[in-house]
């Protein structure tokens, strides 16, 4: 590639950094430049037909919607409980587990939202959990951030381990069926078996990696958001943090390696809230001062705080518990439910006749369940018109400046994706970008391989898609250097949880709901160091697993 070349494939990751990043502008503005430019440089330097490029834009379209609409369902079931004054009884019921903000953060962002994402993925668990951590008084980049933070170690198995059993299955297929240096490698054995060990390679390096994750939380939010900020009042909670980290990560292995890649995140979750949740009503290995934000911080979430109707807990409670039910009904092969949802389909194939096909599932989609449990939640709460009337209308107008991020976001991934039909002779865009460095580091590709993953993330927005986008490509740079595929596709794995953290789709979804609009920069700003830990140690790890032991 030329330098222009280079360049060109590199706008999409360049463009977020110098828009959101450095010059700070908002999604709003950040992303239909962002979209613009690349479009741009895919015709006239990448060579990229205008009907492809069209084609790619209309994909992206669609793609937003069924992304728009889980964003909706997360805010409309937001405002719903906060006009119910069901988010006050929620608040004040978690005195009762620890008034500590730490351990808030870890069983809210951490386990809860660890369970969410094995059950629907795709997002949802920050869309659930910064709006509940802004409903117990943190402040909304604190509730954005570190539920964005936590949402990693379980992507790897989101929306019934979605990211290996589709996203790795067919990145490591040409066609319909397993690419051919990849089935000389499995012989006899199955692809389904191979994946269940690349599952399982996945987690075992992850105890080392996502167990610091609540520790990372702790810390990061007394650091920023605390009145000394202080790393020390986060990290006094080590042994507690650490018991949070294992009790989900533990689990997910053994389910990983005994039942395959379906159920690790949902039962890791389930697990952890079960063990850590008695804990911290105990005060096990909790220290004896509890920390709470600064008293500034207490009276303007106190002010801005719905008036408390003393609703029953678990009437309170009974929207969050209906969504987590629904979504893992759902999700079952064993019933029917899933089959009956995923029958409905919206789509376009060969747009514009073009190779390019999109479709996705509305009444399978979490915005769905949502939305079924906002209406359920109208009558047992009791809401009345006006009431109801104002929810609709103040989360309707909350979407315009996600509509339109979102609107021009995706079409520049999509652009980015479908570059492989070109005149100049290229490969897709991130294909180039990742021979360019497997050709740089060579035998030094396990610990860039995260880097690849990550990439991924960050640009599609999904783990799924960068699995899918990567796994044959990071199993032949295996292959060539001669290491054990399974544990670099493992490596992809990992990193594409990392890039789950700064990914702009989730970034501007997540900010959304929280009111943060105009402040993925920021966002992301926050996110980026524990999501380049997660990457580098993963690599050291895996390094360590190839060349030492």
């Amino acid at each position: 590639m030329s330098l222009l070349q280079i360049l060109t494939a590199s706008t999409p990751i360049l463009a977020v950094f110098i828009f959101l990043v450095i010059l700070k502008l908002p999604a709003t503005k950040a992303m239909p430049i962002s979209l613009l430019m690349t479009a741009l440089l895919a015709f006239f330097v990448w060579k990229v037909p205008f009907i492809q490029i069209t084609a790619a834009t209309f994909e992206g379209l669609l793609i937003a919607i069924s992304i728009l609409w889980i964003v909706f369902g997360a805010i409309l079931l937001l405002n719903t409980l906060t006009n119910s004054g069901a988010l006050d009884s929620i608040r004040n019921g978690f005195s009762t587990i620890s008034t500590d903000r730490r351990v808030q953060v870890i069983i809210i962002a951490w386990l809860f939202g660890s369970f969410i994402e094995g059950a629907a993925g795709f997002g949802t668990p920050a869309a659930i959990g910064a709006p509940l951590l802004v409903a117990l008084g943190f402040p909304p980049l604190a509730a954005v951030s570190l539920a964005l933070i936590a949402d990693s170690s379980s992507v790897s198995f989101g929306a019934v381990g979605t990211p290996v059993i589709v996203g790795v299955d067919q990145g490591l297929r040409e066609g319909a069926s397993v690419a051919q240096g990849v089935q000389n490698v499995l012989g006899d054995g199955t692809l389904g078996e191979y994946l269940q060990g690349v599952a399982s390679t996945a987690v075992l390096m992850d105890i080392f990696i996502g167990t610091f994750i609540p520790l990372i939380l702790v810390g990061m939010l007394t650091r920023f958001f605390g009145d000394n900020r202080s790393w020390k009042e986060g990290f006094s909670l080590w042994k507690f943090a650490i018991f949070a980290g294992l009790s989900f990560t533990l689990p997910a292995f053994l389910v990983a390696t005994l039942l395959g890649p379906e159920f690790p995140s949902i039962i890791g979750g389930l697990v952890g809230l079960a063990i850590v949740v008695p804990a911290a009503k105990k005060g096990f290995l909790l220290p004896a001062e509890t920390w709470d934000f600064p008293e500034s911080s207490m009276k303007k979430n106190e002010a801005a705080s719905s008036q408390s109707k003393n609703m029953p807990l678990l009437l309170a409670w009974a929207p969050y518990l209906l969504v987590a039910l629904f979504l893992v009904l759902t999700r079952l092969e064993i019933l029917p439910l899933k089959d009956w949802l995923r029958s409905v389909k919206v789509g376009w194939s060969n747009i514009l006749g073009t190779n390019i096909s999109t479709s996705f599932e509305p009444f399978y989609l979490p915005g769905t369940i949502f939305l079924v449990v906002v209406l359920i939640t109208i009558f047992l709460h009791k809401m009345n018109g006006a009431r109801v009337k104002e929810t609709f209308s103040t989360s309707v107008k909350t979407m315009v400046g996600s509509a339109i991020a979102l609107g021009t976001a995706v079409p520049m991934v999509r652009i980015f994706i479908n570059s492989s039909i070109n005149g100049a002779d290229l490969m897709s865009m991130p294909m180039e970008l990742a021979s360019l460095v497997a050709g740089l580091v060579g035998n030094g590709w396990p610990f860039v391989a995260p880097l690849i993953g990550s990439l991924g993330s960050f640009i599609s927005g999904s783990a799924t898609f960068s699995n899918m986008m990567f796994s044959l490509f990071q199993f032949s740079v295996a292959d060539q250097i001669a290491v054990d595929q399974q544990i670099v596709l493992s490596l992809q794995v990992l990193g594409a949880n990392a890039g789950n953290m700064v990914c702009v789709l989730n970034v501007v979804a997540a900010a959304s709901v929280v009111g943060m609009v105009g402040k993925e920069g920021t966002i992301i700003r926050m996110t980026l160091g524990p999501m380049l830990y997660y990457v580098a140690l993963s690599g050291i790890i895996g390094s360590l697993i190839l060349f030492v032991f």
